[in-house]
């Protein structure tokens, strides 16, 4: 059985993801964002699940975060399920926190970043923007995520490092109206994670529902690739290591 890591466990997606893994008998570390959400993962806890506790709009937070992920001993795979939609911190937790703990964690097996449909409205500037300190959209973190999915996926070919878009769904960042289903939202991750099927064993794919879809032109070209790595490691100053 696989030892899983996924961010932002106590709601939504994230929490949905740690029960089925849980139920099917992989051991999941659940992330809260502070110890007073405790409360929500109580049961999750009660079986073979671990903690780990940080806040992703805090950098500080996020280097000690990865680094109690490393004292539980070695991960099998990483899915990076948190995010924000809005506000201020849309950089840190949707970029530039997954990267640092991909840079910071010892690499696992896998790897998976939950997209958006919407990454395809994403600027290429984003990159830019992110090593200079200046806010980007929800579109562009989005844009960046899938990017440095596939990028590892070319650097690191070792690990399967895949993107997800989990489609509108009616989570508390999705809203009552949306029109996904929401089994359909975490089945993806779960599987990438865990299966042995080829098409989750090599890296570079950006899946919806379990089927790969080609993304954003940029987020395949290595040209970009290669600018948000050199930007994401001005921003956190923290160096992506080499894998081999």
């Amino acid at each position: 059985m696989a030892r899983i890591l996924i961010t932002g466990s106590a709601d939504g997606l994230g929490r949905a993801a740690a029960a089925t893994l849980l139920d099917q008998g992989h051991e999941v570390v659940v992330h809260l964002r502070h110890r007073d959400r405790m409360a929500a993962v109580q049961d999750l806890l009660a079986g073979p699940a671990r903690l780990v506790i940080g806040d992703l709009a805090d950098a500080g937070q996020t280097h000690d975060l990865a680094a109690q992920a490393n004292a539980l001993g070695p991960l099998d795979a990483v899915i990076h399920n948190a995010g924000v939609y809005t506000g201020p911190a849309i950089a840190q937790v949707n970029v530039l926190a997954p990267y640092l703990l991909t840079a910071l964690i010892a690499p696992p097996r896998r790897l998976v970043y939950l997209s958006s449909g919407l990454h395809r409205d994403g600027h290429e500037s984003a990159a830019e923007a992110l090593a200079a300190g200046l806010p980007i959209s929800y579109a562009d973190s989005k844009l960046c995520i899938t990017a440095l999915a596939l990028a590892l996926a070319r650097r690191w070919p070792q690990v399967a490092s895949h993107a997800v878009d989990p489609g509108w769904v009616p989570t508390r960042m999705g809203g009552p109206h949306a029109t996904d289903d929401l089994r359909e939202g975490h089945w993806t991750q779960e599987w990438l994670v865990t299966a042995d099927d080829p098409g989750a064993l090599v890296g570079g794919g950006y899946w919806y529902h379990r089927r790969r879809q080609a993304p954003h032109a940029a987020a395949r070209d290595p040209a970009f690739q290669e600018r948000l790595l050199d930007a994401l490691a001005q921003a956190t100053s923290v160096v992506l290591p080499m894998v081999g």
